[in-house]
């Protein structure tokens, strides 16, 4: 299955991150991409986390949902939205949101819906954050299936950034039967220079799957540096495509039998003890 990842260096204007969105969706799916993925917070890196309240949408409908929906059925792609602001209650805005990827297939439908399950906090003295200020945590691992031009299902496990450094929710869909784990991404460029690649290529090996990592990657208006290095992981920890900053877009081809003969060779999910 041909797959791409997008980089991007979200600003605070929504129109345009959106215009460099379907800018990039249109080279991937140009390329040959069945499923593309965008980074966390493509639509919006504005000055604080309180911004993402002010174009907060309720599940199910919205013009971020509307764009994503109709960029699938356009491009004829699976289309993983990276996140979106969407409020807690169904009935109105609320004082904080979830951080939401939701999954689109390409007659625009959403079929998958998976809410960040943890919550990023760093405080290194010079750089500050928590999400868990604006941000409500989700609680449920969610997959989905596509169905390949290469005659395949694939089982595809959603999560998001921060969830990285939290081996049991990946090891939740290894047991679930996943061939592709998705980690869509703002990393900081602090913490991005140390553990970014360690923890995408850890996920694949520990788990024998692909990883799929769209990432945010640049200067952005409020200041902010992030890492990028957006990348597709094989099963064995091999990089099959990276960007480092800026933005853009990685395609790979994943190879079902390569995470077929990766898992016979070294069949650790069967080993395990506990």
């Amino acid at each position: 299955m041909k797959v791409a990842v997008v980089q991007m260096v979200s600003g605070a204007d929504v129109n345009a991150n959106l215009q460099t969105a379907d800018r990039l969706l249109t080279q991937a799916a140009q390329a040959g991409a069945e499923l593309v993925i965008l980074p966390e917070y493509f639509c919006l890196i504005g000055d604080s986390d309180v911004q993402k309240l002010t174009i907060q949408e309720s599940y199910g409908a919205g013009p971020l949902q509307d764009f994503l929906s109709d960029a699938a059925k356009t491009h004829g792609v699976w289309l993983v939205g990276g996140t979106i602001p969407v409020a807690t209650q169904a009935q109105g805005p609320g004082e904080r949101v979830y951080n939401t990827s939701l999954t689109f297939d390409p007659t625009g439908a959403c079929v998958a819906r998976y809410d960040k399950i943890h919550l990023f906090k760093y405080d290194n003295g010079r750089e500050r954050y928590d999400e868990s200020e604006v941000l409500c945590a989700g609680e449920t691992p969610v997959t989905f299936d596509v169905d390949s031009r290469d005659g395949r299902s694939w089982r595809v496990g959603m999560s998001v950034c921060y969830d990285l450094r939290f081996p049991e929710l990946y090891r939740q869909y290894a047991d679930a039967g996943a061939h592709l784990l998705l980690a869509p991404s703002a990393f900081t460029y602090t913490t991005g220079q140390e553990h970014w690649e360690l923890l995408l290529r850890a996920r694949a090996v520990e788990n024998l799957a692909f990883m799929a990592a769209a990432a945010q990657g640049g200067r952005h208006d409020n200041g902010r540096r992030t890492w990028g290095h957006a990348m597709l992981v094989d099963p064995w920890g091999a990089v099959l495509a990276q960007h480092p900053e800026g933005a853009s877009m990685v395609v790979a081809d994943l190879d079902f039998q390569r995470l077929l003969d990766c898992r016979s060779r070294l069949p650790a999910l069967e080993h395990r003890g506990l």
